[in-house]
């Protein structure tokens, strides 16, 4: 193994065993690393990190600011180790990140989408879009908490969910009456039409597998379009991380 690439996953190792995922840092990180010993360079420089981090010209600022961070954060471990190592300071891409704005689903748009899920054709996909859209509406779960969910993070008698977030932070969300209501209708009727899951996962698609994120929103995309909601002037498509809104 390369030394700019041991030095970046040692470092990543390091942060990870403190308890910080750094998926998509660790993979900007990994490529910065290659690309340095590519090109034989041993010493880490701000002008190798700029270079690195703006070498698509069609890259959003942000996004290159978030490229450049990286690579800081990985320049002031580096630096206990090798004192000629340059920390990139920061400002150097400035760059302002705004949120999009969410789309706000009416009520009847929200009655809309579940309908349209119903027009699905498989019987358990139909289910599990119609509660998995009801319980995003009602909760503000972000797409990955409520995909994640596994049977034994859903108490319907206590009507409670154990939701784990961002950076593994654990919470509990309770529930109307009317959502463990209807949870419980999906239960019966998932372990009806799948009643040998492959996985423990509370949500499963036709072949008893968890619904991975990416099926999750092409589906969601056909529903947008099956319900007649259509992207306003101006404003990007709406999302299914909007119904948290």
């Amino acid at each position: 193994m390369t030394l700019m690439r041991t030095h970046a996953e040692q470092y990543l190792a390091m942060r990870r065993s403190l308890g910080y995922q750094l998926r998509s840092q660790g993979r900007l990180l990994l490529d910065f690393a290659d690309q340095m010993d590519r090109a034989g360079q041993t010493r880490l420089t701000t002008i190798a990190a700029l270079a690195w981090a703006t070498q698509t010209p069609d890259t959003l600022p942000v996004t290159r600011r978030m490229r450049l961070s990286a690579v800081r954060c990985f320049a002031r471990h580096l630096k206990t180790l090798d004192p000629s190592c340059e920390v990139p300071p920061p400002g150097l891409l400035a760059a302002t990140a705004r949120r999009p704005v969410p789309y706000l689903y009416s009520p009847q748009e929200i009655s809309a989408l579940v309908h349209a899920a119903e027009t699905l054709a498989e019987p358990l996909a139909s289910a599990t879009y119609q509660a998995l859209v009801s319980l995003l509406a009602v909760t503000g779960l972000r797409i990955g908490e409520a995909l994640t969910l596994q049977r034994t993070d859903v108490d319907l008698s206590a009507g409670v969910l154990q939701v784990t977030g961002k950076y593994g932070k654990v919470r509990l969300v309770p529930l109307h009456t009317t959502t463990t209501g209807m949870l419980a209708s999906y239960t019966t009727v998932r372990d009806r039409l799948c009643p040998i899951p492959q996985r423990a996962s509370f949500f499963v698609t036709c072949t008893g597998r968890p619904v991975p994120d990416a099926l999750a929103r092409r589906t969601f995309w056909k529903l947008l379009d099956r319900a007649g909601i259509h992207t306003p002037p101006d404003r990007r498509r709406p999302r299914i991380h909007d119904l948290r809104h």
